[in-house]
């Protein structure tokens, strides 16, 4: 997920961090200026959803207007399947068969 916190304040005319940082404390959420500035700058990692909510009444947005998926990135992510690699390289998977009989089931 991409964080537009920036882009959606700038579309509200707010420029500075801690001018958000005050609308948000008179709002009833106090953020240490560290969180703040990774909310500004950064990426965060998680966000509390109560913050998220009032994140977005202060900016009077919605969510999707502060998160943006980015599934190319989640596909990056993904290992790719042992079969789907042989597939690829051009290999056939091998199927390994057990000698002997099995017991009975109990």
């Amino acid at each position: 997920m991409k964080w537009n916190l920036r882009l959606a304040a700038a579309q509200r005319d707010i420029w500075k961090s801690s001018q958000l940082q005050s609308m948000l404390a008179d709002a009833g959420l106090t953020i240490s200026a560290g969180k703040m500035s990774n909310l500004w700058s950064g990426q965060p990692v998680t966000i509390r959803l109560d913050d998220l909510d009032i994140i977005c009444e202060v900016l009077g947005c919605q969510p999707n207007d502060l998160l943006a998926p980015e599934p190319e990135k989640a596909r990056a992510r993904r290992p790719a399947s042992t079969s789907a690699q042989a597939a690829v390289a051009g290999e056939h998977p091998r199927i390994e068969r057990r000698a002997g009989r099995t017991e009975p089931p109990l």
